[in-house]
């Protein structure tokens, strides 16, 4: 559900969008006649509208039964196989399978079936598919290239020199990046510069990728949009903004999701301080749709300890915003989490080791219990040097560590009002 904040006048109000509990399937509806394609969350002047009603009309997105569409709300490979299997017919190119996380009863099996023997999407190792895992901007832009059989026209490298952040894509994703980028699907928003690509995408902007990509294969007329990224020509300007920097402010108890990207969990011991960089999860925007954090930005804190609580919590230091680099320095921090997980020896050191970043002190502790030395070798946040906290564990059987789920612990409150300068 929304988080909506609103406060004074002078104000702007806030709404922190795409935050549910558990995955909710897109909305299927049976024949585009029918389809709703306004939505009381998608003003016509948000950047994503027309993207948005064309496909809500033909029925290959839809919205909620409260009438919104959540367009900032982030979508999981499995709602994404749903709706690229409604907007592509394709025949298969490859036998189906059988993914071990995808039960024949689970709501977008056929969907997942169809989008991999189709070439639009592949599993992972071990057979799975990880449907409710939320799917980066690149990872979108790879499978349309690929179930769409696009092929790069020119160089690659010239071809991403069109994002500033050009280093942030991943070596398997440059080729099928642009080879999208020279089909003119990529649509980034606020900054057409900034692809973003390992951000969670989210409803609107699969729906602009998605739109632009009928738009190649001419299935669909083109739409004026200042943030499609169109190689060879100026880069358009978007909607003037204020000449004078604008300060925003965010208010003393917004809560703001991030997430570290790095691992599935996180261990630190009680006592220690670890430096952590975490990721905002979504966009956070006024109730205009004005963009004020946008999603990808990073938050430099520390996890420190709270000897009252027997337990550890994140504190924020400095805020960078993704489209323009901007810095400032943010109060907030997030719930103290006292979540314990011991360790002790002779326990198997893979189960520990498997997608966990890990305190100095932590990684010492278990390094020292288990016996396992190659602990030192894991994901590693920083802090004292592992040699010199050796003694402060030698000869103990076990250890009790704090374990930190990014995916829930980690939602910041706002400790004093925040400006923000738009410019």
């Amino acid at each position: 559900m929304f988080g909506h904040f609103r406060w004074q006048s002078g104000c702007a109000a806030f709404m922190i969008l795409g935050i549910t509990t558990g995955t909710i399937a897109p909305l299927v509806i049976p024949t585009a006649s029918f389809a709703q394609t306004s939505f009381i969350d998608v003003q016509s002047n948000y950047w994503a509208a027309e993207f948005i009603g064309q496909l809500a009309q033909r029925g290959i997105i839809a919205g909620f039964p409260d009438g919104s569409f959540r367009p900032e709300q982030a979508v999981t490979r499995a709602q994404f196989a749903a709706m690229i299997g409604k907007a592509f017919r394709k025949a298969p190119e490859r036998q189906a399978v059988r993914f071990d996380d995808v039960p024949s009863s689970y709501w977008a099996s056929s969907a997942i079936q169809d989008a991999y023997t189709t070439g639009f999407l592949s599993g992972y190792p071990g057979n799975r598919f990880e449907p409710n895992q939320n799917i980066p901007r690149e990872q979108v832009l790879v499978s349309l290239s690929s179930g769409l059989d696009y092929k790069v026209s020119g160089n690659t490298e010239s071809i991403l020199q069109s994002y500033d952040d050009t280093n942030n894509i991943s070596g398997y994703a440059r080729s099928p990046v642009a080879a999208a980028t020279s089909k003119q699907i990529v649509v980034n928003y606020p900054n057409i510069k900034f692809l973003n690509p390992k951000v969670t995408a989210t409803r609107a902007q699969v729906a602009a990728f998605i739109y632009q990509a009928l738009v190649s294969s001419n299935q669909a007329s083109a739409i004026n949009s200042p943030y499609i990224v169109a190689l060879g020509e100026p880069t358009p300007t978007p909607t003037p903004t204020p000449s004078k920097p604008v300060a925003v402010t965010i208010p003393e108890g917004t809560v703001i999701p991030i997430r570290y990207e790095k691992a599935e969990k996180i261990l630190v011991t009680k006592e220690e301080v670890a430096p952590l960089t975490l990721t905002v999860a979504q966009n956070v925007v006024t109730d205009k749709g004005t963009l004020v954090i946008p999603a990808g930005s990073q938050v430099v804190g520390e996890l420190r300890p709270v000897k009252d609580k027997n337990g550890s919590q994140f504190v924020a230091q400095k805020l960078i915003l993704t489209n323009n680099g901007q810095e400032y320095p943010i109060n907030a921090t997030t719930d103290v989490i006292t979540k314990i997980e011991t360790v002790k020896k002779g326990i198997n050191t893979k189960t520990i080791l498997r997608n966990t970043a890990f305190g100095a002190g932590a990684a010492a502790a278990v390094s020292i219990v288990t016996g396992d030395k190659a602990i030192s070798a894991g994901e590693v946040l920083g802090g004292a040097a592992i040699g010199g906290l050796v003694g402060l564990f030698f000869g103990k059987k076990s250890v009790d560590l704090i374990a930190i789920d990014p995916q829930t612990d980690l939602q910041m409150t706002i400790g004093q009002n925040f400006q923000v300068s738009l410019k």
